[in-house]
């Protein structure tokens, strides 16, 4: 294959593939073994061998080849000249109307941070992995800035591990402010407010401790705590629209296709078991474990490759009912837009896998969504024993009211706080039936949807038992 012919290739281009490629050596083929990532069209990342040696492979194809190529060296040889660890560049290539091409040492046996950290997340907050996960990154990212550098795009997959030693990758978005000098104070609280915003939000309060890993090694300013949080929250906000946005849109999380006959988004990593549960949806609700039949929604527990899963129809039940709803987004599409949110936010919900809005000359019609199953019982039987005692279990108790104190933190009303739709599972309540949720934009706003979501979930049982009592005095409030 020639490198130029990578533009067609698509996402899943035939492996082992050989491209012919020239250095001063004289051409020899790359053979391209497996890929890491790839971005249809422009950008194809992977194992190969040239010449006989190992190497990682960066390929770049496209109308934008040349700025990508330049902006791979150009970082690549910044972060050489000033002495800071990174996998050496054994070959490069540019060519008008084909591409470009970067061939680096393959570190076998490596491991990314990203990959290291996944394996801790789930535990304590600030357990020990953590920490050596986050202390190594940070003394990373600290390298940089004392030498006048940083990464924009920071996250811990741009940092490899191989035995004891840590290596920077990803050249292209690797900038200078002044080489060999340290970084301005303002540009080391952006870049560290791009690191902390991707760690999980139940870190934020060990932030001046985790703070110390960076200053071990750099410790030109100091860094206001006040100021940093500042730019953590500006990146989470940025981040949480830009995933959103990827939630409609073709990319690698995302498999979406949008036609005049129906929209459908699946998590990339689904497709394969989810597009024929889509086609044949309307079956399967009607073989299934049915919740709830006919009206505006038809809810049923399915099983594919023996995973239950939920299914849920949103009908319509008529030609008024239509004219409402044909010009708007379902709330099939609304619902996994708010669970994708919540997942974001780290707010328990069964995790969406997809959505399908059904649509007849580009209107709307039918809509069908697809979640994970949770197991466990509901707020309504959990405390269904306890409601003229008010004895119900103090963890449980506990976690309805850290899950109100994240929907307040974030800004976000659920619409619907019946009992039926809050689920105990692995010590938490889980959110389901996000139809009406919502993420305000003013404090105003919010204080008074919250008010209707707290009286509701308290409406669940009657106001003069002790229950209700105990509940009224422990979940927060809040005042328009």
């Amino acid at each position: 294959m020639q490198l130029s012919e990578l533009k067609q290739a698509g996402r899943q281009p035939t492996l082992p593939m050989s491209i012919p490629l020239a250095d001063a050596a004289g051409p020899s083929d790359l053979q391209v073994l497996s890929l890491l990532r790839v971005l249809p069209g422009q950008r194809y990342v992977g194992a190969a061998v040239w010449r006989g040696t190992p190497v990682l492979a960066k390929l770049l194809v496209g109308s934008s080849a040349a700025r990508h190529f330049q902006r791979e060296l150009d970082g690549v040889r910044l972060l050489a000249a000033q002495g800071l660890t990174t996998p050496t560049l054994l070959a490069d290539g540019l060519v008008d109307d084909q591409g470009g091409w970067l061939l680096f040492e393959y570190l076998d046996h490596s491991q990314s941070l990203g990959d290291a950290w996944q394996q801790v997340e789930q535990a304590p907050a600030l357990s020990d992995g953590q920490q050596t996960v986050i202390a190594q990154a940070l003394g990373a990212v600290a390298q940089m800035h004392a030498v006048g550098l940083w990464q924009d795009d920071l996250h811990l997959d741009n940092l490899l591990r191989q035995d004891d030693r840590l290596y920077l990758i990803d050249g292209a978005g690797i900038k200078a402010e002044t080489p060999g000098k340290p970084l301005s104070r303002q540009r080391v609280l952006e870049n560290l407010g791009v690191f902390f915003a991707q760690l999980p939000k139940r870190l934020e309060p060990f932030l001046e401790e985790l703070l110390v890993h960076y200053l071990l090694s750099n410790a030109e300013h100091a860094l206001p705590l006040e100021a940093l949080q500042k730019q953590i929250d500006k990146v989470r906000t940025w981040r949480q629209k830009d995933y959103l946005e990827k939630a409609g849109r073709e990319c690698s999380l995302f498999s979406v296709e949008r036609t005049l006959s129906g929209v459908q988004a699946i998590r990339r990593s689904e497709v394969q078991a989810l597009q024929p549960v889509l086609q044949q949806a309307d079956a399967l609700i009607d073989q299934g474990h049915l919740y709830k039949t006919g009206g505006a929604a038809s809810v049923a527990r399915i099983e594919v490759a023996g995973r239950p899963l939920v299914l849920k129809r949103y009908n319509i039940k008529s030609a008024a009912h239509w004219l409402k709803r044909f010009w708007r987004p379902s709330r099939a599409w609304h619902s996994w837009i708010e669970g994708n949110r919540l997942l974001f936010l780290e707010i328990a919900t069964p995790r969406p896998l997809a959505v399908r809005e059904q649509r007849v000359l580009g209107l709307r019609s039918r809509a069908y969504l697809i979640t994970e199953y949770i197991e466990g019982p509901d707020l309504s039987e959990s405390f269904a024993p306890h409601v003229h005692s008010g004895e119900a279990p103090q963890q449980q108790v506990d976690a309805l009211v850290q899950v109100m104190q994240q929907l307040i933190g974030a800004r976000i009303s659920h619409g619907d706080f019946k009992g039926h739709n809050l689920f105990w599972v692995n010590d938490h309540w889980s959110l389901i039936d996000l139809d009406a949720m919502r993420q305000h934009a003013t404090q105003l706003s919010f204080a008074k949807a919250y008010a209707r979501d707290r009286a509701r979930l308290l409406r669940n049982w009657p106001s003069d038992s002790a229950l209700y009592q105990r509940l009224d005095a422990l979940l927060p409030r809040l005042t328009a």
